[in-house]
């Protein structure tokens, strides 16, 4: 099949035939609609300015110039009234080079020409020399002059009004045959146009309707490779042909993400067992020995219940996502030990909002930040040492502080900590596993904030969105 063969084949083509059908004679009736609107809109526009600037004609004109003239003849006053004179002769001089109607034309060339007769009449006068005479000129000419002027521009706005309700009389009878017009061609081109409509839907929506069917099968879970769907239109062909090629890669990427996702299950799993020292394990056994030499056998049993409550709370049941109230009480197990361990070095407070306790956050959010406060910040300084942890609610969102008044970190320090977290370094490995499972988990909705100064302590401020369980499985 030749070039255009397949583009009249293809959905395209038999849109643009559907198209021309419908619209084409709709387009020639509208451009010789919209051709002849256009030269009549030109003449009403042509004759509505005539209109506007004739109106502009003073309606004083005559009594102006009769005041003036009488008041020259009688000697009250020299003014001659040449200049409302000329404006008015320059108005009808400029009508006439936009007038098209013959009788309007005809009164406004009057006009003219008795503005000639205007001037003789005053030329007269000047050159009179008695006053009757004088006198004479301004009744017998002036008077009747300008009332003549007058008149004539009246004649002219009579018959200019005139010309434009003709021409709104004929603009009616176009409008009404142009209706009459694009009734028939529509009449004509939707019949044509349902015609064409079935035709393109035996060759163009069922295709369709079978691709249709086989997403909702692939929808379903049947992968197994079918014939393509057969279809005229190329782009149909090659959708039919390119979704049965997907459900053979998709078949195989599924088999692959199997594999993948036990990887992953393990190696998190390796990373949560990672988290846990050896060393704080074996520290707190070797106390709790001591404790037990010494005769200290209820500080010995007190450490023995933090320590169960620690790793219960570690497990959580398997769970990954647990309540905030579940993590402090892994953090206030964790810091319980830690407080037998470093008696006279370290305190602690944990205080948070109980409207926040149901809230859900990533199991050893808090705890491995807590434990580099201790070994990075007390455990380094002299004297006692404060830890404080507070959990509030901002705006919608659950703010996390862990403060502590350790040896803290100069500039230059926390400056290279928050590279190693930004480009997932391995150092810190606590704050580095906290600062990934709360990208991981809340994507730019969280801000993860470390303030420092030396000799006066570290606070880092989480900021994640507040999540019960009922909104996480439904995001989920």
């Amino acid at each position: 099949m030749n070039s255009h063969g397949r583009k009249s084949n293809s959905i395209e083509g038999k849109i643009f035939q559907l198209i021309g059908t419908m619209f084409v004679p709709m387009a020639v009736i509208a451009a010789a609609a919209l051709l002849m609107l256009v030269i009549y809109n030109v003449m009403y526009s042509s004759i509505s300015s005539n209109i506007i600037k004739a109106s502009s004609f003073s309606r004083d004109f005559k009594d102006n110039v009769d005041l003036k003239m009488y008041y020259f003849v009688t000697g009250a006053s020299d003014e001659i009234p040449f200049t409302e004179i000329e404006e008015a002769q320059a108005l009808a001089e400029d009508l006439i080079k936009s007038t098209k109607g013959t009788e309007s034309k005809r009164a406004i060339e009057n006009v003219t020409d008795l503005y000639h007769s205007l001037y003789t009449s005053i030329g007269k006068i000047l050159n009179a020399q008695s006053y009757d005479k004088r006198m004479e000129e301004l009744e017998s000419n002036i008077y009747v002059v300008t009332q003549l002027i007058e008149d004539y521009v009246y004649t002219y706005l009579y018959y200019e009004a005139g010309e434009i309700a003709t021409l709104q009389k004929k603009l009616n009878i176009l409008l009404y045959v142009q209706m009459a017009f694009a009734g028939v061609a529509m009449i004509i081109a939707a019949t044509m146009a349902v015609r064409k409509s079935f035709s393109i839907s035996r060759s163009v929506t069922d295709p369709i309707d079978r691709l249709s069917d086989r997403v909702k099968e692939i929808g379903h879970g049947e992968l197994t490779e079918k014939t393509p769907v057969y279809a005229e239109d190329e782009r149909l062909k090659l959708l039919g042909t390119g979704m049965e090629e997907m459900v053979h890669k998709l078949r195989n990427q599924i088999e692959l993400n199997k594999e993948e996702q036990e990887k992953l299950r393990q190696i998190e799993l390796s990373l949560l067992q990672a988290q846990i020292n050896p060393h704080f394990l074996y520290n707190t056994l070797d106390t709790i020995v001591w404790l037990i030499e010494t005769g200290k056998d209820e500080e010995a049993e007190s450490m023995v219940t933090s320590l169960s409550t620690y790793f219960r709370s570690f497990l959580s049941n398997g769970k990954d996502i647990i309540t905030l109230e579940e993590e402090l009480t892994h953090v206030r197990s964790y810091l319980e030990i830690q407080q037998v361990r470093y008696k006279d070095r370290m305190e602690y407070k944990i205080e948070y909002s109980p409207a926040l306790s149901g809230c859900l956050v990533p199991k050893m959010t808090v705890q491995p930040i807590v434990e580099n406060a201790i070994y990075h910040g007390i455990k380094p300084k002299r004297g006692m040492g404060v830890i404080e942890v507070y959990v509030t609610a901002e705006n919608g969102n659950m703010c996390i502080r862990v403060k502590d008044t350790g040896i803290g970190m100069a500039a230059e320090e926390l400056k290279e900590l928050k590279s190693r977290l930004e480009n997932d370094e391995t150092r810190g490995f606590g704050l580095l596993s906290a600062y990934k499972r709360l990208k991981l988990m809340y994507g730019e909705s969280f801000v993860w904030n470390i303030e420092s100064k030396p000799d006066v302590g570290t606070e880092i401020i989480i900021t994640v969105p507040q999540r019960t369980e009922e909104n996480h499985e439904r995001e989920i």
